[in-house]
């Protein structure tokens, strides 16, 4: 039986700061009028990221845009959420995060089964001389598509 998973945002920038070397799935707490805003898709994870405080996850930054129907009990678009993880998964992430670059950062936001999920992802910041690098091999894949693709219409 297929998941039903809609996407509802990617952290595009994720993937050019970052060595992605791991990726989870968390649930997340959120009010009502918070829900019903990622359901619109009015979240933006850019500048997102995970600590570990006390033996919970905590997510920054993410910014939920006010519900335009909402009443007075809107929420505040970038306050703290909680991620929900298991322990022995929390435990291991403490071990992995205190290594020296290491950080968690918010890579996909999803709706699965009617719950929204966030995908964090264990990553190693990038140096310039990597981004230039991951630049340079994107380029030269998109120069072999375009040729191949001009050479089959030929």
């Amino acid at each position: 039986m297929a998941e039903n998973v809609v996407i509802l945002t990617r952290n595009k920038k994720a993937e050019h700061e970052f060595f992605i070397e791991e990726r989870l799935e968390a649930g997340i707490v959120l009010t009502g009028t918070e829900v019903k805003s990622c359901k619109n898709r009015s979240i933006n994870l850019k500048d997102g990221f995970a600590r570990i405080e006390n033996g919970e996850i905590f997510l920054y930054n993410i910014h939920i845009s006010p519900y335009e129907e909402g009443n007075q009990f809107n929420h505040e678009p970038t306050r703290t959420r909680k991620l929900l993880l298991h322990k022995r998964e929390i435990r291991r992430l403490i071990g992995l995060t205190q290594q020296k670059g290491y950080t968690l950062i918010p890579v996909k936001a999803y709706v699965k089964e009617g719950k929204i999920k966030i995908e964090l992802a264990l990553a190693k910041g990038k140096q310039k001389q990597d981004k230039r690098e991951d630049i340079k091999r994107k380029t030269m894949q998109r120069e072999m598509e375009k040729a191949l693709k001009e050479k089959q219409r030929s």
